[in-house]
């Protein structure tokens, strides 16, 4: 037997892993996991989907002498836009009522008109909204000025505001709309 080589006669490693690295992949383990969980929980609560944030704003006219300002639940993700609760905002809303030429038959002081062709739109969207039904004050303000037939004020008759603004005017704008008349509109 002394003829073999002397890597023959040495003993064969154990083909098994050994304790020492079975505790170093445990504590790899151990230590991965948590990690790995904390990176999720910080990445997923902090993504960009966040819902947005409600904000309550209280508006008034644009010279803030409005003896009654109203507030409205806005749901905004900029501090920059102001929106009513309708989803429109409230400025750009004001362009609409000045291109669209409402200024001409209503009377709305944040508007700065005096129109006596139609409603007073300082006091009649609310009162009229509670006529038709207890109808929801945007919901009323955005089919009178898509479908203003669909109730007609005491006092005027049907027909007299343009029933085109529906298609006229974009939904963004229409919705802008809404939020400008219903910031103003006594309650």
């Amino acid at each position: 037997m002394d003829s073999l080589p002397n890597v023959a006669r040495r003993k064969r490693k154990n083909p098994w892993v050994s304790a020492s690295e079975v505790v170093i992949w445990l504590l790899f383990a151990v230590l991965l996991i948590p990690v790995g969980f904390a990176g999720y929980a910080v990445g997923h609560y902090t993504s960009i989907g966040k819902p947005p944030t409600t904000v309550t704003v209280t508006l008034a006219g644009p010279d803030q002498t409005n003896p009654t300002p109203t507030t409205t639940s806005a749901m905004t993700t900029t501090s920059a836009t102001t929106t009513s609760s309708s989803g429109g905002a409230v400025a750009a809303g004001k362009t609409v009522f000045a291109s669209a030429g409402c200024g001409s038959c209503h009377t709305f002081t944040p508007a700065g008109s005096s129109g006596t062709v139609g409603p007073n739109l300082d006091t009649a969207p609310a009162m009229d909204a509670t006529a038709d039904g207890n109808m929801p004050l945007a919901a009323f303000i955005k089919q009178s000025i898509v479908d203003p037939n669909a109730y007609i004020a005491k006092g005027y008759s049907s027909g007299i505001m343009p029933a085109n603004f529906g298609t006229s005017l974009t939904s963004t704008q229409i919705n802008n709309l809404v939020a400008f008349i219903l910031s103003g509109t006594q309650r």
